[in-house]
């Protein structure tokens, strides 16, 4: 059957395209998404949480509480992105090298459309945990944005919902150590992306409508892999990133600095988190660092430990700071004194953050399994424990009363697979 879509399936491949002058594109228009989407890396709130649903199941496997499933060709590591009655997924393959963006219909898992962004040009240095489409998708309801690392370059692409074209930006040049991963993070009129490097790479704020650069800073030759974040802290909002041994904060709208301080390890990966007053940063290399910084411009730290949370992001809840560590360990911290609440062991290694739906804590391992354990401090309360795929490095997006989930089934040749979850009418 995916042999037949793909027949069917149109593929854009235009010329990089500058971006359009100013005066010849429409404005941008505001930001369009339902109430069960899931528009870009860490959903709406930019934090992992997602919507409560008594409809959505909190068992699943192969065969039990599968609405969908539709092959993925290639491999990725970036999420599912959902927006209308669309599932949008980055891929590439590598026969022949490209990379592209997917686009399946939400109730069905019919794959609608697939645009090859580059062909050629892959970057083979990377650790065993990278892959040459590790970006998520973001959606403003028009248009779908992407970010690739490609022929020694970092470059933003959009899409229109029916998968054409729009624009295409080279963001900088890119000196490749482990891999790329950063998210498009969409705000007001702007996509705002990032591509850290030991070259020396950016921050910038490019017009959603035409791809224009509004403004940009600098970033220092060190590698990163975190993903711009927007949080309201301190009473407004802030575009938040660390790493390159930096927490800095800036202004969304013109990139101007708000504070920044040296508070981080030199490379990130996961995207901070914050409880209106304290900003969360940790890091793995060169040291195993967690720290609570306040974002009030004082650059003090609150509190700071040397717990190594290097790959998956946390999240808030009432109060308290929950993490699965990269070794398969939750912990639970006081947000306000770093306090150790808790610790329970949960197993394997982890890549994929936490998503939060209720007072129910969703953690996968890269062996397929998801840990549900309940957002409490009373205790570590294990909630229950599914299998599905046998590798995960993709966080599964949760929306409405279901879930999207990347995998990869490796019983005869790997095959990566999206499904969605939920019940059955």
């Amino acid at each position: 059957m995916l042999r037949i879509l793909l027949l069917f399936t149109f593929l854009f491949v235009p010329p990089i395209l500058t971006a359009a002058e100013p005066d010849k594109t429409e404005p941008a228009k505001p930001i369009k998404f339902g109430p069960t989407d899931w528009p870009w890396w860490r959903g709406p709130t930019h934090d992992g949480i997602a919507a409560a649903n008594p409809k959505l199941p909190l068992k699943w496997s192969d065969t039990e509480n599968v609405l969908w499933k539709a092959e993925v060709p290639g491999r990725g590591h970036g999420s599912p992105t959902v927006v209308g009655d669309q599932v949008f997924l980055a891929t590439a393959e590598s026969d022949p090298e490209t990379q592209s963006v997917l686009c399946f219909e939400r109730d069905t898992g019919k794959l609608l459309w697939k645009t090859a962004v580059h062909r050629g040009g892959f970057d083979k240095k990377g650790n065993a945990k990278s892959s040459q489409a590790s970006s998520t998708v973001a959606c403003d309801g028009e248009r779908v944005f992407i970010n690739f690392l490609n022929n020694g370059a970092m470059y933003t692409t959009a899409l229109s919902r029916a998968g054409k074209q729009i624009w295409q930006v080279k963001v900088s040049d890119f000196v490749n150590h482990q891999g790329f991963g950063s998210s498009p993070l969409l705000y007001d009129s702007l996509v705002i992306v990032s591509s850290d490097n030991k070259g020396g790479g950016a921050i910038v704020g490019l017009d959603r409508a035409s791809g224009r650069e509004v403004w940009k800073e600098e970033r220092p030759k060190l590698a990163n892999y975190t993903s711009p974040i927007l949080l309201k802290v301190e009473g407004k909002e802030q575009l938040l990133f660390t790493g390159c041994d930096l927490v800095s904060s800036f202004n969304p709208l013109n990139g101007k600095k708000f504070w920044e301080i040296k508070g981080s390890t030199t490379e990130c990966v996961t995207s901070t988190v914050t409880d209106g007053k304290l900003i969360f940063t940790s890091g793995g290399y060169p040291k195993n660092h967690l720290a609570a910084v306040r974002a009030d411009g004082s650059g003090k730290i609150a509190w700071e430990n040397n717990t190594r949370v290097y790959v998956p992001s946390m999240l808030i809840h009432d109060g308290h700071l929950y993490a699965a560590l990269d070794a398969g360990v939750a912990m639970c911290w006081k947000t306000e004194t770093g306090e150790e609440i808790w610790k329970g062991r949960l197993g394997g290694t982890f890549s994929a953050s936490l998503v939060k739906v209720g007072e129910t804590l969703f953690a996968t391992n890269e062996a397929g399994k998801t840990f549900l354990f309940k957002a409490s401090p009373a205790a570590f309360d294990l909630l229950g424990e599914n299998q599905l795929g046998d590798e995960v490095y993709a966080t599964p997006t949760i929306c409405g009363d279901r879930m999207y989930h990347r995998v990869v089934a490796k019983k005869g040749a790997r095959q990566e697979m999206l499904y969605c979850i939920g019940k059955k009418e």
